[in-house]
C-alpha cells in the first residue's frame, strides 16, 4: 500500500465532462438555466478568451462580433478596503446589485495568522483538511448584500473597524461594469481611475492537423464513459496545444521524439487551416456569455467552434478556473464542455 499524500494547499484541478444539447439563444433574452450557460455564469472574473474556429467561418464570425461586441473595459483604481464598504461606492456598486463586483458581492480575503488576529474577524484556516504548508493562512468571507452588511450591526462594525485599524494600505483594484448603466453621479470617479481595454489579437489561417472532432455514435449509444472520456482527453489536448500556439498540432512537425512524443489522435488526421480570436485582459462572466450566443448566432448549424475562457487564480498555488465549450461540426444543436476546476 502507499501512503496518504499529505495534504496541502497545491491540490491537482479536476476535470469535469458534459455532453448534451443545446438550444440556439434568444438573442432578445440571455439565456440563464441549463448547462452551458450555468457553468459560463459560474465563472469568476476572467482573463483569457480563446475562439477557436475554421477559417471559412472567419468572416461571419468578426462580422457580427464588429455589430455586437465591444471590446470589454474595465478600470483600474486605488482604494483602500475601508473606501469599498463605505459611502457612495458601497451603496451604488454593491448594495444595490446591479454590476458584478467583487465576484457578486463576494468579499474574500486570504491572511496570515497575525493579520487574521489583529483584524478579530471570524474565518477559517485556508487549506485541504486545514494543512496549508509552512506558512499558515486564514480564508475570511463576507457577503456584502445580506441585510446584516449595515453600519449598527455587529458583523459589519466589525470589517469596517478592521478596515480602520488592520485593513489600512490602499490597494489597486480592476473594476468591471458588467451593465451598460452607470450611477450619475459616478462614486468611482473620485478615485481617479485609469480606464483599460482587453487586448484582442486574431491568428489567421493557421494550417494544423485535425483529428475528428465528432464523439463516436456507438459511444452515445453504449454509454461507453471510459470512451467518452479518453475522446474528450484527447481533444481538449489538441484545443489546448492551438490556444498555446504549439507547432505540434503543424502537420510538417519534426520535433525530436525524445523532447516530445504527442501526435495528433485519430487514424488519419486532416490537414485544415484554423484561426484564433483572443481577448486577455478582465472580463466578466455576462460578456463570455454574450460572445457565445454572437458566435452561435454567426456561425452556421454545421460549423463547429471552440470557446475557451480561464479565471484569474483565487488560490495560493496559482491555479485557475477554466472553461471550454465545443460544438462538433456534425452534431447540430449539441456540445461537448470541459469544467477545470481548481482546489480551493
Amino acid at each position: 500500500m502507499f501512503p496518504a499524500a499529505a495534504p496541502s494547499i497545491y491540490q491537482s484541478p479536476k476535470c469535469f465532462v458534459s455532453y448534451g444539447t443545446m438550444g440556439y439563444p434568444d438573442t432578445k433574452q440571455a439565456p440563464r438555466k441549463g448547462k452551458p450557460w450555468t457553468a459560463v455564469m459560474s465563472l469568476d472574473f476572467i482573463h483569457k478568451v480563446d475562439l477557436i474556429l475554421p477559417s471559412e467561418a472567419y468572416d461571419a464570425a468578426c462580422q457580427q462580433l464588429s455589430n455586437t461586441q465591444n471590446a470589454p473595459r474595465y478600470a483600474r483604481v486605488v482604494m483602500s478596503l475601508g473606501d469599498i464598504l463605505q459611502g457612495d461606492f458601497f451603496t451604488e456598486y454593491i448594495k444595490k446589485g446591479k454590476n458584478y463586483a467583487l465576484c457578486l458581492s463576494i468579499l474574500t480575503m486570504f491572511v496570515d495568522k497575525e493579520t487574521y488576529e489583529r483584524a478579530g474577524l471570524v474565518g477559517k484556516p485556508y487549506g485541504a483538511k486545514g494543512g496549508r504548508g509552512s506558512k499558515p493562512r486564514w480564508m475570511v468571507t463576507y457577503n456584502l448584500r445580506e441585510p446584516s452588511m449595515l453600519r449598527g450591526h455587529k458583523g459589519y462594525d466589525r470589517l469596517i473597524y478592521a478596515c480602520k485599524s488592520v485593513f489600512t494600505q490602499p490597494m489597486t483594484w480592476l473594476f468591471c461594469n458588467s451593465t451598460t448603466e452607470t450611477p450619475n453621479p459616478d462614486p468611482l470617479q473620485k478615485f481617479s481611475p485609469t480606464a483599460c481595454t482587453s487586448t484582442f489579437s486574431v491568428s489567421q489561417d493557421i494550417t494544423v492537423l485535425q483529428p475528428g472532432l465528432d464523439v463516436d455514435p456507438e459511444i452515445l449509444s453504449e454509454n461507453d464513459r471510459e470512451s467518452l472520456e479518453h475522446f474528450a482527453t484527447e481533444v481538449y489536448e489538441w484545443f489546448s496545444l492551438i490556444r498555446l500556439g504549439s507547432s505540434r498540432v503543424e502537420p510538417h512537425d519534426s520535433i525530436d521524439p525524445y523532447l516530445s512524443r504527442y501526435s495528433v489522435p485519430g487514424d488519419d488526421p486532416k490537414e485544415a487551416k484554423v484561426c484564433k480570436l483572443s481577448w486577455e485582459g478582465f472580463m466578466s462572466a455576462q460578456w463570455l456569455r454574450g460572445l457565445l450566443m454572437d458566435v452561435l448566432v454567426a456561425c452556421p448549424s454545421r460549423t463547429w467552434f471552440s470557446l475557451s475562457a480561464t479565471s484569474f487564480s483565487r488560490s495560493v498555488s496559482g491555479n485557475s478556473d477554466d472553461l471550454t465549450i465545443l460544438r462538433p461540426p456534425s452534431a447540430t444543436g449539441r456540445y461537448l464542455m470541459w469544467e477545470t476546476k481548481s482546489s480551493d
